[in-house]
């Protein structure tokens, strides 16, 4: 009867430890080791790019069961940065984003698919301008190992989309500068 308990304490505890190991699992992103930049075509000529400068992700990971993964995004649309002063202005302006009525973006994930070892979509509800529209992230899973510096678990992640602007009002100059702009989020967290 002993050896009995003792085996189903032992199932039980093998269980729950299995169970823990499955839960989704909170993640500090690394901020100094992040970015979400974006590009788009000028008259055909150039390349421009830009970044944003103040965002914060909120990252939960399911690595058992990635589809209860969850990603959501605040932007801070001022902290935009073209290296290129005027144009950030204009950028800012009522032309395009508008940041006096709409001051932030957001993305919130509406559900998670693994396509591959390493690969993920992420479709989620963007909003920018107050419009909101579906957007599907494809994400890269470059790296989940322990960090060497932090000593905890970690994580690395690139993820790109193209977008059309005039989808969320700002369609001043289609097509001479394209609708469309590709965006690129590369950044590390860490359990927390």
């Amino acid at each position: 009867m002993k050896a009995l308990r003792l085996g189903f304490f032992a199932a039980t505890a093998s269980l729950l430890a299995s169970a823990a190991v499955a839960e989704p699992v909170t993640y500090d992103v690394d901020m100094s080791h992040a970015n979400l930049a974006f590009d788009y075509d000028h008259l055909g000529y150039s390349t421009t790019d830009g970044r944003f400068g103040t965002w914060k992700p909120t990252l939960i990971i399911d690595e058992e069961k990635p589809s209860n993964s969850k990603v959501n995004v605040e932007i801070d649309v001022n902290s935009l940065n073209t290296f290129w002063a005027a144009r950030d202005e204009h950028l800012k302006s009522p032309d395009f984003f508008d940041v006096k009525q709409f001051p932030t973006a957001t993305f919130n994930s509406t559900s998670v698919k693994q396509l591959g070892e390493k690969q993920l979509e992420v479709t989620g509800d963007l909003t920018i301008r107050g419009i909101t529209k579906q957007t599907v992230l494809l994400v890269d899973v470059n790296k989940i190992a322990e960090h060497p510096m932090a000593k905890k678990k970690a994580v690395g992640l690139n993820a790109t989309t193209t977008l059309k602007r005039s989808d969320f009002g700002m369609s001043m100059a289609v097509p001479y500068v394209s609708d469309e702009v590709n965006i690129n989020i590369s950044f590390e967290a860490t359990v927390q």
